[in-house]
């Protein structure tokens, strides 16, 4: 082959890489938009049903916060998994240095902190202790 052929067949490679990184990039942008959606969502949902609708099971005021408190955290525990995909996404397929890496890390051990202590408040009880059966 000749040059000119050569550099054709590169462009279109490189072209499709950059393709690919553009499509996980925008991927990754749409499961965070999900994410705070999500989350924004439970929020406005949660606070509705909390405050506008009488539920007849309900028996008290402590059992409906409960409930409420419940829904927001496992809403806001799905909404931290899935920000963590899109950031695992973002560094693995499009800036793998060390420092994102590192970075990542770090996001990570703060998020899985937080869902800990999430699921310490709804439930009374670490996440890796089997729960108790009342």
């Amino acid at each position: 082959m000749d040059d000119k052929s050569d550099d054709m067949i590169s462009g279109i490679l490189n072209g499709s890489d950059e393709f690919i990184l553009l499509f996980i990039d925008i991927i990754s942008r749409i499961i965070e938009m999900f994410a705070v959606l999500l989350i924004f969502g439970s929020v406005v949902r949660g606070s509705a049903r909390y405050f506008l609708v009488k539920d007849p099971h309900d028996k008290d005021d402590i059992q409906k916060f409960s409930g409420f408190r419940q829904y927001l955290g496992q809403c806001l525990l799905l909404g931290l998994e899935l920000l963590i995909a899109a950031d695992v996404i973002r560094t693995v397929a499009l800036d793998l240095t060390l420092e994102r890496v590192a970075g990542l890390g770090l996001l990570v051990i703060v998020r899985t902190f937080l869902s800990w202590a999430l699921v310490v408040e709804m439930e009374g009880r670490w996440p890796w202790q089997a729960t108790s059966e009342k």
